[in-house]
């Protein structure tokens, strides 16, 4: 039998959504292991002088529990 948990990460990027969505990926990684997927629950764009500066996301981070 397969357990996996779920935890909401927030994420971002100056650079797309892609990036914060990998950013999200690499620092969750630091500290938990057998991540087996993302979801992108919610996306947003910061707007400083009619330009995007920033791109964040809201994500579900699922992985296995290990016995």
């Amino acid at each position: 039998m397969s357990v996996l948990k779920v935890i909401e990460v927030l994420g971002n990027s100056t650079v797309s959504f892609d990036d914060a969505v990998k950013n999200v990926v690499a620092e969750v990684s630091k500290t938990v292991k057998n991540i087996k997927s993302v979801y992108v629950k919610d996306m947003e764009a910061k707007v400083t002088n009619n330009q995007v500066v920033q791109y964040r996301v809201t994500t579900k981070v699922s992985f296995a529990i290990m016995d």
